[in-house]
């Protein structure tokens, strides 16, 4: 028997491999694979979107600060460059001045009028224009006294298609329609289209002339939407002011004030009929809820059934109106002094036992309800009140 001198001739005489062992593959991801991974993210979203994400909600921002983080850092843009299939770390930029703080404001938290003013600023490009024809501009409230001289204007316009010295004409061809110094309606909303803004733009191998407008809306509020984005909300439900006719003139007023533009609303408000077959809750005749939700309304009553606020029944959807600028609880507290008298009055329990006191629901006819939603919308809602007996909205003494 040959004697083993080394701890190399006992390995190399392990006859039934009791050595040979095989380190076990770890499952902990290295920072590279993790750092490659999160990058894959933005480019899946890019895929999807054929556009970088956008500070328009919390997901979006997320990835859109990622990608920032990672534009600022020479070695993991190293890393990831056999990965970036769409070139979205090639735009690595300093930032030099307050101005380049300022365009690089993605929540818009700097853009005041304050600001504005001072500096002068213009919007700089992003990855937004590329879907510019989708994106509508925030508005925001104007200051009694800077509306002042434009809501004479839009007194006069409405007087004038009372008198039938205007009307509304279908909106078509965007170049020969669309110029500042107009008056339209969008959704139901008379507007002034104070500027235009239109300038050339690259789009691709070919240019178009867009750029951001200067709009006035009857309802106080200012908007700084693209002006081909303006374009498509009328194509969608506009109209030019010019002289009227009296059906015109009657679908004006009757959605007078109500904003409609899926991408400045901050909610809904809507108008509920309960499905109830409770005897105390079905025999009851014009009752009504009006809600507030910041969500879809068909998602937000979904649930009805099991919900106390909807008496824990099914809901018919009556109608519904998108708003701007609108506090979810002080529109309750206007609704409950306004319909203080007719605010519905019966026990609701759980299936616990439990007493619930619903709120929102009045007892009212529906065209009262409808017109209080429309004076709300408007701000007027102050000057009125409700009378019980006479079941009318009558002017404060």
């Amino acid at each position: 028997m040959d004697k083993k001198k080394t701890l190399e001739d006992i390995f190399n005489d392990d006859e039934f491999g009791i050595l040979d062992s095989k380190p076990k593959n770890s499952n902990v991801k290295s920072e590279d694979e993790r750092l490659i991974e999160s990058f894959q993210e933005i480019n899946a979203f890019f895929e999807k979107n054929d556009r970088e994400p956008e500070a328009t909600n919390v997901t979006e921002f997320k990835l859109l600060s990622r990608l920032k983080a990672l534009r600022l850092d020479a070695n993991k843009i190293e890393t990831l460059k056999p990965y970036d299939t769409h070139n979205l770390l090639n735009t690595l930029e300093e930032v030099k001045s307050v101005a380049d703080i300022l365009s690089d404001d993605d929540l818009g938290i700097l853009d005041t009028d304050e600001t504005l003013s001072i500096f002068e600023l213009k919007h700089v490009k992003s990855a937004s224009e590329r879907a510019e024809t989708d994106f509508t501009a925030r508005r925001k409230a104007m200051s009694t006294k800077d509306f002042a001289p434009y809501e004479a204007h839009f007194k006069k316009i409405h007087k004038e298609l009372r008198e039938g010295k205007r009307k509304l004409k279908e909106f078509k061809d965007v170049e020969q329609n669309l110029y500042k110094g107009n008056y339209y309606v969008v959704d139901g909303i008379l507007l002034y289209l104070e500027d235009d803004g239109l300038e050339k733009r690259k789009l691709g191998d070919s240019e178009r002339k867009d750029g951001r407008t200067t709009i006035i809306f009857e309802n106080g509020t200012k908007s700084n939407m693209y002006y081909r984005s303006l374009a498509k909300a009328l194509y969608n439900n506009g109209s030019i002011v010019s002289d009227t006719d009296k059906e015109s003139e009657e679908e004006l007023f009757k959605n007078a004030n109500i904003v409609s533009e899926e991408d400045v609303q901050t909610g809904w408000i809507y108008i509920l009929r309960s499905k109830s077959s409770k005897p105390e809750i079905a025999s009851i005749n014009d009752l009504y809820k009006i809600g507030f939700s910041s969500i879809d309304v068909h998602e937000r009553i979904k649930n009805a059934s099991k919900e106390s606020t909807y008496l824990y029944a099914d809901v018919h959807l009556l109608a519904k109106y998108a708003c701007y600028n609108m506090d979810a609880q002080k529109f309750e507290h206007l609704i409950h002094r306004f319909f203080a008298d007719v605010c519905l009055n019966v026990d609701v329990f759980d299936s616990k036992g439990k007493r619930i006191t619903p709120r929102e629901w009045f007892v009212a006819p529906r065209p009262i309800i409808e017109k209080v939603v429309t004076l709300i919308l408007s701000g007027n809602i102050v000057s009125y009140r409700y009378d019980k007996k006479t079941q009318q909205i009558v002017i404060k003494a």
